[in-house]
């Protein structure tokens, strides 16, 4: 479904043809606490997009801002060009439709299989016969690597690795542009993280997605994604290729790329294999 261009020139950003997703100066405050203060940050069309921080900075904060499932006290956000806060109902529920979120843990309904729970989006949304649904959520299904007999599953039944793969098929029910993933490769052992990693990027590369990811999987940072993004001090640290990642001064940085956990993932790159002070 297409979004209606109801807005003035004004409310669209400039750089709509190129940002997929675009916050500025984005402040969000928890009573006293500020977590978040004049962030900036820009995510482009058809990445996969790492962001990283040292935990508590507001990494999930700032993804569920923009999700609209928390307040924001000032600044703007503008998604697919068009400014959230400004656009009629219409509108926005038109842009949630070209968004999928996989959170953290998965975050199923305990209580409805892997089918219902893929429909649910569909039914939100959407005006579908039943027969068809049932096929478009078997097609998601497949789409990300689970067997056809886990359709009629409860989460109960699923493991860790199947659980963030249903979440993931219903993330892209309604076949969205841009998906965000919270933690997506959490709790799942090496293998099952790398196989993910590359289940991300090819259905980056078959369905032309934007992907936001928000992980401390060093793993993924290195093989998966093409620009990674720093929080730190309540805003974007540094923004940019892993290269910028291994330049960047930044004491927290430094330790993050370069720390004695990073030296199995940086062998491309020189002295990133050094530990620091040796």
């Amino acid at each position: 479904m297409a979004v209606q261009d109801d807005t003035t020139a004004e409310e669209k950003h400039p750089d709509d043809d190129r940002v997929i997703l675009s916050v500025r100066d984005l402040t969000v405050s928890f009573g006293t606490k500020t977590v978040l203060d004049h962030l900036d940050l820009d995510v482009y069309r058809g990445e996969i997009l790492g962001f990283v921080g040292a935990s508590g900075t507001g990494k999930s904060v700032l993804m569920r801002t923009v999700l609209r499932l928390v307040p924001h006290s000032s600044g703007s956000i503008h998604i697919l060009g068009v400014d959230y806060e400004k656009a009629d109902v219409k509108t926005r529920m038109a842009l949630d439709m070209r968004m999928g979120v996989l959170f953290q843990h998965g975050a199923l309904f305990s209580s409805l299989t892997v089918k219902e729970n893929i429909q649910l989006p569909m039914r939100e949304y959407l005006d579908l016969p039943q027969s068809l649904m049932d096929e478009l959520a078997y097609l998601k299904i497949d789409m990300v690597g689970l067997a056809a007999d886990a359709a009629d599953k409860y989460p109960s039944e699923l493991s860790g690795g199947m659980i963030k793969r249903a979440a993931l098929a219903r993330a892209l029910a309604l076949d969205p542009d841009l998906v965000f993933l919270d933690e997506p490769t959490s709790g799942l052992d090496p293998i099952g993280a790398a196989e993910f990693d590359m289940l991300i990027a090819r259905l980056r590369d078959t369905l032309g997605l934007t992907v936001y990811m928000v992980t401390h999987d060093l793993d993924s940072l290195f093989s998966v994604c093409d620009r990674i993004a720093v929080l730190g001090q309540k805003r974007v640290l540094v923004e940019g290729t892993l290269d910028d990642m291994l330049a960047c001064d930044d004491a927290w940085v430094q330790s993050y790329f370069r720390g004695k956990r990073a030296r199995s993932v940086t062998t491309d790159y020189g002295d990133a294999n050094a530990v620091p002070g040796k």
